[in-house]
């Protein structure tokens, strides 16, 4: 047996301790910090580590704006965000990048591209390294039509996309919105919208996707589908949020926020498809909306958040409330008593999120008082959490500067915008051919009006400031066709302001001219003169006329022509030109005058930063319009509301005027014709049936056309509409082309919500009509169900 050296041994035993004691020292990575592991486990974990403070925290969404300082061409956090974090955990922040007068963001002190993605990376890092646990934070920013920030696509506002009727436009700018977002580190997407608009003096219809439930659903799945379809593994996928929930756009009186009068049943058969059909896109996240329905504030609702959403529904996102919406309950609604009570009613009825984090910060003390379960607010942190991991933050919570300033608004996402705006524009009237325009050498024209040349006017509300020649006006447009020595421009007046008219001028240039465009309509263009609530609503001031008379809070009474836009029309219509009008809106205004006495009409809503290129692009003729209303426009609003698909019974006429729209949901003309023929319906089982029938291009140009298939039950247990859209397509014709369309209709598309509050297909005969329009109908027949089926 060997002999050991006691002095080796010694040194050995040294060695040993040392390495254990190194070894007991050297840190263990948390669970929740192990990527290999299940998303479920490291919010379980992460979860278990946190105080009710740092719970609560992941809950609070407060202003972003102010969170960061520039610093020449770098960005740090700002002692505002420093001070905050000290304070308080939170566990995202909103509109960070967001510019505009409300923000007192300009293009001076914003950030571009670059900036913003440097700012990003500075709040991530201090988050990351300034917190006990390290959890990064959420950039959740306004996206409705393009990201709302400095240097990205502005696309037509949400009006304007749904008259493209083309989900495959509506996905495409979905992928470049969620690129643009998360290229500059923003996570969450605030849009679409998804509001049902049935009242045109409502301030925010031009965020909507019009009137309709099927042509909203479909249109707000396929943005979702752009926006990734809510797999957050994807790079450029976000948490889209669908807004607002629920029945928000058909207030009492028009007036933004007010109650709606909505029955269940309504709210089961038209408000609430459009949601469910997003969310089975994808959609990660829902906002509540400011109104109450039936007495209940819809950020207090549990039915519609908790019963609904999670248990019908299966929704696996998180909810989050409008700005300060949680403190309507107590303060505008007056259903709590204080902004504690306010906070609880919001999170047990299931509102995961405070936009605007303050509310929920009441909630630490309610739970430490036993007022509150914790495990309410660990439900409501688990959701946002399962997020957070899933996007991969913790891994991976940078940015690169360099390839956002390359690649936001980009080339291809700026094309798309005028195809996006070039889809939408609707043609209402084209008396004698008049469009297209000539291009010949001789021919000169006056471009006039208030929205002619202003490029803030053409994009909407949530805009960002844009540098110069970002935007392109109709007058912008018109040059681009035609040499500068053929056309001549003068504003005639503004909006709404008249203390300088030029109507003489505009009258002088009109007769040396051979046709006259004018740009007239309405605005959503904030200023720095306007006043602004603290939810960021415009207050409506009659002392300071600027532009705006649409967008959130400018709420309309009437929808005429306001300042002296009607007399600049009469005064050009006296000179005997011919007078193209163009309508740039964001609700449906009126267009009576124009509808008699113009010799082509056409609306563009609120087309984007392309708007003005394409609408010269319709107006000579390189594109041939095909846009369709989405939302009826109405003759008066002694008719309101006037939506399509109104149950029975059939409206009667007024004393004054017919009841029917001037012009009808699914509307729209084309420079060709359309002839509709060989329809067949075939049965495939008890509740499927194929329906197909022939388009064919008969007039003289290639152009589009927009098919709409709508479906009426001719008796049930309740009263349904006197038509409802079921499906449509955009399609594209060549001259002489002739193309077989098939529609299949499914159970889904014959069921009813029956007196019981349940969805039932009923036996009996339903009408198919296939037309252009909803009050153009071409082809008839019918089905005929004979089995009764319970849902």
């Amino acid at each position: 047996m060997m002999k050991l050296n006691t002095k080796k041994l010694i040194s050995l035993s040294l060695l040993g301790l040392t390495s254990c004691v190194a070894l007991a020292q050297k840190p263990v990575r948390p669970l929740y910090k192990n990527p290999a592991l299940p998303v479920e486990e490291r919010v379980q974990d992460l979860l278990s580590r946190m105080t009710t403070e740092e719970k609560v925290g992941q809950l609070l969404c407060p202003l972003g704006w102010e969170m960061y300082e520039r610093q020449g061409e770098e960005v740090v956090p700002s002692p505002k965000f420093k001070q905050l974090i000290a304070e308080r955990p939170i566990g995202m922040l909103w509109a960070t990048y967001r510019a505009d007068p409300w923000t007192k963001k300009t293009l001076a002190n914003g950030l571009n591209p670059a900036l913003a993605a440097k700012a990003g990376n500075a709040l991530q890092r201090y988050m990351l390294e300034h917190t006990r646990l390290g959890i990064p934070i959420f950039l959740a920013e306004e996206a409705p039509h393009g990201h709302m920030a400095i240097g990205t696509t502005v696309f037509p506002t949400g009006i304007g996309m749904a008259a493209s009727w083309s989900p495959e436009l509506l996905k495409e700018a979905g992928e470049a919105i969620g690129k643009e977002m998360r290229l500059q580190g923003g996570h969450i997407s605030y849009g679409p919208v998804l509001d049902l608009a049935r009242d045109p003096r409502w301030s925010r219809v031009e965020e909507t996707f019009g009137e309709d439930p099927v042509l909203t659903g479909v249109l707000g799945a396929a943005m979702v589908e752009g926006l990734g379809g809510g797999d957050l593994s994807q790079a450029y996928s976000t948490v889209a949020t669908l807004k607002h929930f629920l029945a928000y756009a058909v207030p009492e009186g028009g007036q933004n926020g007010n109650q709606a009068m909505v029955g269940m049943r309504e709210l089961h058969e038209n408000f609430l498809p459009p949601f469910r059909k997003a969310i089975e896109a994808g959609a990660l996240s829902v906002m509540t909306s400011y109104n109450s329905i039936d007495g209940i504030p819809c950020t207090a609702n549990s039915y519609l958040l908790d019963q609904l959403l999670r248990n019908e529904w299966k929704f696996r996102g998180f909810t989050v409330s409008d700005l300060y919406s949680i403190e309507g309950i107590h303060e505008n609604h007056a259903v709590a008593s204080s902004l504690e009570d306010a906070s609880l009613q919001a999170v047990t009825a299931g509102v995961d999120v405070d936009l605007g984090g303050d509310a929920y910060t009441h909630l630490i003390r309610a739970i430490r008082e036993d007022r509150l379960q914790e495990a309410v607010v660990d439900t409501a942190v688990c959701r946002v959490l399962r997020m957070k991991f899933a996007m991969g933050l913790f891994e991976h919570p940078y940015t690169v500067p360099e390839v956002a300033a390359k690649e936001v608004r980009s080339r291809e996402h700026i094309a798309l915008a005028r195809r996006l705006a070039q889809a939408s524009i609707t043609l209402l009237k084209n008396e004698g051919g008049l469009l297209p325009l000539s291009k010949s050498p001789t021919q000169r024209i006056a471009v006039i009006g208030p929205n002619a040349d202003n490029c803030y006017n053409l994009l909407g509300d949530y805009t960002a400031p844009q540098a110069a020649g970002n935007v392109k006006t109709v007058w912008d447009g018109v040059r681009s066709k035609l040499p500068a020595s053929q056309v001549e421009y003068v504003k005639g007046c503004a909006i709404r302001d008249t203390t300088a008219m030029e109507i003489e001028k505009a009258v002088a240039a009109a007769r040396r001219s051979d046709v006259v465009i004018a740009v007239v309509g309405g605005s959503s263009a904030r200023d720095f003169k306007t006043q602004y609530k603290e939810t960021g609503a415009a207050i409506a001031d009659k002392g300071i006329l600027s532009d705006m008379e649409s967008g959130e809070g400018f709420d309309r009474a009437t929808l005429s022509l306001l300042g002296g836009q009607q007399t600049l029309l009469e005064a050009v219509k006296a000179t005997g030109k011919p007078l193209v009008v163009v309508y740039v809106e964001g609700r449906p205004l009126d267009k009576n005058w124009a509808a008699e006495q113009a010799d082509a009409l056409l609306t563009a809503y609120y087309p984007g930063q392309e708007g003005g290129n394409a609408i010269a692009d319709v107006l000579f003729g390189d594109y041939n319009p095909a846009g369709r209303l989405p939302v009826s426009v109405p003759r008066s609003v002694g008719q309101l509301p006037v939506y399509y698909n109104k149950k029975a019974p059939p409206c009667h006429d007024y004393v004054e005027m017919s009841a029917t729209p001037l012009y009808a949901f699914g509307y729209g003309l084309s420079y060709t014709e359309f002839a509709y023929s060989e329809l067949r319906i075939e049965k495939q089982n008890a509740h499927t049936f194929t329906v197909s029938f022939c388009v064919q291009n008969t007039g003289t140009r290639d152009g589009e056309e927009v098919v709409q298939l709508y479906l009426r039950d001719e008796y049930a247990s309740v009263s349904q509409p006197l038509k409802q859209l079921k499906k449509f397509q955009r399609l594209f014709l060549k001259q002489g082309e002739k193309q077989t369309v098939s529609f299949i209709l499914t159970a889904e598309d014959f069921k009813i919500v029956n007196r019981e509050m349940r969805n039932e297909i009923e036996p009996g005969t339903f009408e198919v009509t296939i037309g252009k329009a909803s009050d153009s109908i071409q082809l008839t027949g019918n089905i005929e169900i004979a089995d009764r089926y319970l849902f």
